[in-house]
């Protein structure tokens, strides 16, 4: 046994601070003696060196190894096709015994993954010929084709993929959200389906992804549901974050925080999923409760984005906005495809007064995830911002035509029609509309109970606002009856519409305010009720939150409030 195989056997046994310091002491010698080592041994020598760089997490170092390995098997190429034509054999026995070239081209582009050089690793990817892309470089090269907008290409490499590993599930998601046809995916499966017992759930797994990434909500519910309540696959913590991902796409905030809630207990660690429920629990009002998640989150992992985003979403509801700009720009740091982490950074900066930048943020959740409808709606809600009227019915049309007539995109073009004195009465009507398909789809009650206050419709608007309220408990449904009761001289019941949202959520300003203005005012006349549910649209986050966060200059003190290091 020579030198490398001891340092082979101590990689083996991940003694990587050994091999680092053993293997730098070598190199240095056969710089130092050419001779010392033959070109197999130090192209050995040389990788492993580079894994233990790249186990230390110093991964342009290890990129620079890595690379000079490969400079090195090229001299070992040459040596080895003057030996092949003199007849040895024994040359072609070391070379298959030598890490594969393949592999190290992949360390590299790992590497530059990490790094987020991603044309830099497509490039060393790129250079592997087809036929020897192994599953696990296919399926790199696809994430990195998807996420630099490269769809064909994507798609290519997650079908071949699939060709060599048919329950590679990660790239059937991959597949159809690129707009793969779920029977085109499900036909690539069948094989395997058909061959290994217990596998008949694949096809209806396909399916309920399939109606995810079409944005069929209804029917991605019911498809998830179905399976979730099979004996086998009941309690599964990825269907479960699934199912109430699209409960929380289909504007079901009740059923969505019950099934993170639910993943959560089955699964004390859970980090994916997490910042959608920190988002929807902030966005309830139920700040300590998000406080607390973010800090069990921390400890579990800071270097997802998740627990940024629930901290950021946090310090936006707690309207310090440059606060939350800051952890969202430290999530997108950490993963540049969180939606969450885009959106609330978007919405910061929305409420900043930085538009233009919102915008940008906004449309790049958008391109991630074309089907969620809050992307959307940031992106109308800065248009508006910005009197940008024109741009904004442009986009809730072309949301309509797209995704169809369904409570959500209609209540979204009738926003978009309320801020126009000309089609008011359009709006109207698809309010209207939105309500008979979903009577209890809190955005659309808050803006038809606008129009109504608009209208001085009072009486409408209680009735309206109690017939929503008797299935559910919000804090702006109360608020607004409470403002609706105010208007036709209830004072008492009013009182306890505001206490009532209060206890829901104790940081309403509105609420507040409504109250104090009931004791100052002791005999209020008919004026108009002003009512504002500028904290319902979007993707929920509060356009109505005013004022300017000055803690800009504490950025260096968040960590240590957060309990970070």
């Amino acid at each position: 046994m020579n030198v490398i195989d001891n340092i082979r056997e101590m990689a083996a046994a991940g003694l990587h601070s050994n091999v680092r310091i053993l293997s730098s002491l070598l190199l240095t010698m056969s710089n130092n003696n050419p001779e010392l080592l033959s070109p197999a041994q130090k192209y050995q020598l040389l990788v492993y060196h580079a894994d233990s760089i790249f186990h230390d997490k110093e991964y342009r170092n290890a990129a620079c190894k890595y690379s000079m390995a490969l400079q090195q098997k090229k001299v070992i190429s040459k040596t080895s096709k003057v030996r092949t034509s003199t007849g040895g054999a024994a040359s072609n026995l070391q070379a298959q015994s030598l890490p594969s070239e393949i592999e190290v081209k992949y360390k590299i582009a790992e590497c530059y993954t990490i790094l987020k050089l991603d044309k830099d690793a497509i490039a060393v990817l790129d250079g592997i010929p087809s036929r020897q892309r192994t599953p696990k470089i296919n399926m790199m090269l696809a994430n990195l084709y998807r996420k630099a907008g490269q769809e064909r290409s994507a798609v290519t490499s997650y079908k071949e993929v699939l060709r060599q590993c048919p329950l590679a599930l990660d790239a059937i998601i991959g597949l159809l959200s690129l707009s793969v046809k779920g029977a085109e995916v499900a036909s690539m499966t069948m094989d395997v389906i058909q061959s290994i017992p217990n596998l008949e759930w694949l096809s209806v797994w396909i399916k309920a992804y399939a109606f995810i990434h079409a944005g069929d909500n209804q029917r991605a519910i019911n498809t998830i549901c179905s399976l979730e309540k099979k004996s086998l696959l009941r309690d599964n913590v990825d269907l479960l974050v699934s199912l109430a991902d699209v409960y929380f796409r289909a504007g079901d905030t009740k059923n969505a925080i019950l099934k993170f809630e639910q993943a959560q207990m089955l699964d004390p660690y859970l980090i994916k999923g997490m910042d959608v429920y920190g988002y929807l629990m902030a966005r309830e009002g139920h700040l300590e409760d998000v406080e607390v998640l973010g800090g069990r989150l921390f400890n579990i992992s800071d270097q997802h984005a998740e627990p940024w985003v629930i901290s950021g979403c946090h310090s936006f509801y707690s309207k310090r906005y440059s606060r939350a700009l800051y952890l969202g720009a430290k999530a997108i740091q950490l993963n540049s495809n969180s939606v969450q982490a885009l959106l609330l950074k978007g919405a910061a900066l929305r409420n900043m007064g930085r538009v233009q930048e919102a915008i940008i943020h906004f449309r790049e959740a958008m391109r991630l995830a074309p089907c969620r409808l809050d992307c959307y709606e940031g992106l109308i809600d800065c248009y508006l911002a910005s009197n940008g009227i024109r741009e904004a019915m442009g986009m809730a049309n072309n949301i309509y035509k797209t995704l169809g007539a369904n409570a959500q995109t209609l209540t979204i073009l009738a926003t978009v029609c309320l801020e126009d004195p000309v089609t008011q009465e359009k709006a109207k009507t698809l309010l209207d509309k939105a309500l008979a398909q979903r009577p209890d789809y809190t955005k659309a009650v808050v803006k038809k109970a606008e129009l109504l206050s608009r209208e001085q419709k009072y009486d409408e608007g209680i009735a309206l606002l109690r017939n929503a309220l008797a299935n559910q408990s919000d804090c702006v449904l109360h608020r607004m009856l409470g403002d609706f009761l105010v208007a036709v001289n209830d004072y008492q019941e009013a009182m306890d519409q505001y206490s009532i949202a209060l206890s829901l959520d104790p940081n309403d300003q509105k609420s507040l305010e409504g109250m104090q203005k009931m004791e100052k005012e002791e005999s209020p006349t008919d004026a108009t009720v002003e009512l504002d549910g500028d904290d319902m649209e979007g993707s929920g986050e509060d356009g109505d939150l005013e004022g300017s966060d000055s803690e800009a200059a504490q950025w260096a003190d968040q960590e240590q409030w957060f309990g970070m290091q």
